[in-house]
């Protein structure tokens, strides 16, 4: 009896030490790492000079659309106003229809953004703008709802036009000029909603 146990029990041992010994295949997780927005294109270091363009000229929506909070800064500073010139063409127009500004948005996100077609350098950088431009509601609704006359409140809505104003004019010529120099800009506020819903 005891010859048949230890018969019996052997394999089982020498099964089981050998499971022990073999190594184990790591748990596959099926969450996806996030992969950063880097400015390489068709496998080369830097985006391809369409791309940069592209990219550099979406910039200009939020601030096109924007425009209006800069009535403060541009009467107060002409040398600025000088130099925006070259735009008042361009601004004319997009202004000229009162739904332009909301084309413009559904272009871009439909034909650019959710187009696997273009690079993730151009589709990160439109939706970075098409966030910015969907921000200007929140000053857009309090100038509405709030509008002094003088004191004040007049102080405070043209203090934060400008404010609005500047940042825009800021996002522009970082935006715009990153993605012509083929970096990756990274907006403050808007960058991390844009990778969200590119990624």
């Amino acid at each position: 009896m005891a010859a048949l146990l230890t018969s019996s029990l052997t394999p089982f041992k020498h099964s089981t030490l050998s499971n022990l010994s073999k190594p184990r295949r790591p748990i596959s997780t099926s969450t996806k790492s996030r992969r950063p927005i880097s400015s390489q294109s068709n496998g080369s270091d830097s985006a391809d000079p369409p791309d940069r363009i592209i990219s550099a000229v979406c910039y200009f929506y939020p601030f096109f659309d924007g425009i209006q909070y800069g009535k403060y800064v541009l009467t107060q500073f002409t040398p600025l106003q000088s130099l925006l010139r070259p735009l008042f063409p361009a601004i004319r127009v997009f202004k000229s229809f009162p739904f332009n500004g909301f084309l413009v948005f559904l272009t871009l996100y439909f034909v650019v953004v959710r187009n696997p077609n273009f690079s993730k350098y151009v589709r990160f950088n439109t939706m970075q703008a098409i966030v910015l431009d969907v921000l200007l509601i929140f000053p857009d609704l309090l100038e509405r709802s709030f509008s002094p006359r003088d004191g004040v409140g007049l102080d405070l809505v043209m203090s934060l036009d400008s404010t609005v104003f500047l940042f825009l004019l800021v996002c522009l010529v970082y935006g715009s000029g990153s993605c012509l120099a083929g970096q990756v800009p990274r907006l403050p506020i808007v960058a991390e909603a844009a990778e969200r819903q590119v990624l």
